[in-house]
């Protein structure tokens, strides 16, 4: 494992009759959910990490800080990017965002840690 701060992933998607606050049940509304906001940045940080990572390794999410700072309706286009800030033994700091076009949706902090899949799995019973 060799990483370095500066390698970039990124995840578009439209959002869905499923992704709503109100269907995944953190609020009543029909815009956005939170928790789908902070997934879809957890992929594009997984995608920056997939070309780096050796034969067994994998990453887990260990910390997710973000503001969700604007709604978003259903059929709104929303990039998601992740970007490797810092490195600290086997745990790799992202800056995370989200946008529509020029609109910041949202924006925080997510932490990956580099584990051994089968180690792992085996740790969790799985």
């Amino acid at each position: 494992m060799a990483f370095t701060p500066g390698p970039e992933g990124t995840y578009t998607v439209a959002v869905g009759d499923l992704d709503t606050a109100e269907v995944v049940g953190s609020g009543d509304v029909p815009v956005l959910a939170t928790p789908r906001v902070v997934a879809w940045m957890e992929i594009a940080a997984v995608e920056a990490l997939r070309p780096l990572l050796t034969e067994g390794e994998t990453t887990v999410g260990t910390e997710v800080s973000i503001e969700h700072l604007a709604a978003s309706p259903v059929g709104t286009v929303v990039q998601c990017r992740a970007v490797v800030t810092a490195v600290e033994g086997r745990t790799i700091t992202f800056d995370v965002s989200a946008h529509q076009e020029d609109v910041v949706l949202a924006r925080g902090v997510h932490r990956r840690v580099v584990v051994d899949r089968e180690r792992f799995l085996a740790r969790a019973g799985a």
